[in-house]
């Protein structure tokens, strides 16, 4: 942030050195990325930022076009942001660029000429941001097999306890996602016996622990004491990968997750969550910038930011209400640092030094007090705006900015109100019969002794993030509304027993690996955990859960089921009977 202001400083033109701070932001995006992989996510948005500048600035002369534009750019950020998992700061940081865009004081410099130092600021962060793979090129990876180890450690050590279902969750989160460091995050193939390899290699180790830990869950039975104890040592030699042993081959490595194209074709499928969040993030932004200009508020795309800022995630209701509250908060609060700022006018290399400052304080609070985040967030963004100049009507401006604020909170919560599905909870039961439904497709590979196909790891890394996204939809339908809490909370038991089920399908996969799937001994496996028709059953007994969760009603009994599944399935359908009024 610091340098391109020192650099536009000393070439006399200060506003063109703000200007470029913005690509600064690029240096938010991607840490725990592989890098390989970061250098083309943070050029992807490094470029974003270029042309969201630019096209704001283009569109400033006239209102209407301005909403319009900033609008789109939103819902598009949105949709890219939360498809690809991105991660915080997300769409609102691009949203926020082309809505500084229309307000920045720097006439002499052309839309295309304002993107091209834009760029370059991020080009420079990009350098900066690369700089860690000189010393430390696998950093991210072993950091992600590492974190991966203590929590399949935790998980073991919380087996027979009741911290045991949600150890299993985060260990199975943390496990995916080193799997995607290792896997999905890497766009070039690895050369034999290198670093990656004997990472990925410590990581199956731990997968297999994971999956032991599971079976041992799943009967009651008591872990070895000396288990977590072993997923910390694998852990701990992610410093010296190449010494784990035995490299795995192509077929047994896990596949991290779907290529970018299918998340993103996923997410425009009708009804699902993330269209929902970009229809919001579009609505929001047109109806808050549509007030704006009806108001006649100068730069009332502000107005837009904030809207967007509250909607992009996709939080639930209580924490959406929550984010608009500190933001109104915070903002308030940052007029007051930012008059204080913008009054005493720093130029030159103090102008420099106050937004190192200022960013530098947004990181250290941004995570664990945002509303106190947004105090500088507010002063930082108006620094940048005033272009390094003098600005006239300063009390003015930030009254505007601070009423700017409060109508995209205001708008923000109305457009979800009004969006809000009348049955939140509804979330609950399209997440388990997904769950189910993949629970299914894994168990015909299961069945045939062939779980290490591509086919087979596709399936079982579906029904990993199934299993994975039941507590995410738990999680966001009991914090929708008060009104719809307990129509959630009656949901848990049957959101716990569908993980249970699905994570005891992965453990069988996992077992019949360390046999070898495909040899004669594995092609045994199936026929002792299915018996006879045994495939069939299970599908049968799927089906009519399924069917009792999208009705609403008590299911009918299970019948005969593999011996293998019997108490995950019994679980199941017993907490849907409880879950029935008069069932």
């Amino acid at each position: 942030m610091g340098v391109p202001v020192v650099i536009g400083w000393a070439a006399g033109d200060t506003a063109g050195g703000l200007m470029a701070t913005i690509g600064g932001f690029t240096a938010l995006y991607g840490s725990a990325l592989p890098y390989l992989y970061r250098a083309g996510r943070l050029a992807l948005v490094a470029a974003s930022l270029a042309f969201a500048v630019g096209m704001g600035i283009w569109a400033a002369a006239v209102v209407w076009v301005g909403v319009l534009v900033v609008a789109l750019i939103a819902m598009a950020a949105t949709l890219l942001c939360n498809a690809l998992a991105v991660g915080p700061p997300g769409a609102y940081m691009i949203a926020l660029a082309c809505a500084v865009g229309t307000a920045m004081h720097a006439e002499h410099l052309s839309p295309w000429h304002t993107g091209l130092l834009v760029l370059a600021g991020g080009g420079f962060a990009w350098l900066v941001h690369m700089s860690g793979a000189l010393l430390w090129p696998r950093g991210p990876e072993e950091s992600a097999v590492a974190a991966a180890g203590d929590a399949v450690a935790r998980f073991a050590e919380a087996v027979g306890t009741p911290r045991q279902d949600t150890a299993r969750h985060w260990a199975a989160v943390a496990m995916h996602e080193s799997w995607a460091a290792l896997v999905s995050y890497q766009p070039i193939r690895t050369t034999p016996d290198s670093t990656l390899d004997g990472l990925r290699q410590l990581n199956r180790e731990l997968h297999l622990i994971f999956a032991d830990a599971m079976r041992a869950a799943t009967h009651n039975a008591p872990m070895n004491p000396t288990v977590p104890d072993q997923a910390r040592r694998l852990a701990a030699q992610t410093q010296h990968p190449s010494s784990a042993g035995a490299v795995a081959g192509e077929e047994e490595i896990p596949l991290g997750g779907p290529r970018p194209l299918d998340l993103v074709r996923q997410a425009v499928t009708a009804g699902s969550e993330q269209l929902l969040v970009v229809l919001r993030v579009g609505a929001a932004a047109l109806v808050a910038g549509v007030i704006g200009a009806a108001l006649s508020l100068d730069h009332a795309y502000w107005a837009i930011a904030a809207a967007v800022l509250m909607l992009h995630q996709g939080f639930d209701w209580v924490r959406t209400m929550q984010r608009g509250l500190e933001r109104l908060v915070g903002t308030w609060v940052g007029l007051i640092l930012a008059l204080g700022v913008l009054t005493a006018h720093p130029t030159g290399l103090w102008l420099a030094l106050t937004l190192v400052l200022l960013q530098f304080t947004i990181e250290m609070f941004v995570v664990r007090n945002y509303a106190l985040a947004v105090v500088f967030i507010t002063t930082i963004a108006l620094t940048i705006v005033s272009g390094g100049q003098h600005v006239p009507g300063l009390g003015g401006l930030l009254l505007a900015r601070g009423l700017d604020t409060a109508i995209g909170c205001a708008v923000a919560l109305a457009v979800y109100l009004v969006t809000m599905r009348a049955g939140a909870a509804a979330r609950i039961p399209i997440a388990i019969n997904r769950t189910l439904e993949a629970i299914g497709a894994v168990s015909d590979h299961l069945a045939r002794s062939a779980v290490t196909t591509p086919a087979a790891w596709a399936a079982r890394r579906d029904l990993q993030m199934q299993a994975i996204g039941v507590v995410k939809a738990y999680d966001a339908s009991v914090n929708s509304s008060v009104v719809r809490r307990g129509d959630a909370e009656q949901m848990w038991p049957t959101v716990v027993a569908t993980q249970r089920l699905a994570y005891r399908v992965l453990s069988a996969c996992w077992a019949l690996e360390q046999v070898g799937s495909g040899s004669e001994a594995a092609r045994g496996v199936p026929r002792s955990l299915f018996s006879a028709h045994g495939d069939e059953q299970l599908h049968r007994a799927l089906a009519a859960l399924a069917s009792a969760i999208r009705t609403g009603t008590a299911p009918t009994p299970l019948g005969k089921v593999p011996s293998f599944l019997s108490t995950e399935l019994s679980t199941l359908h017993e907490s849907l009977v409880q879950t029935v009024p008069d069932g």
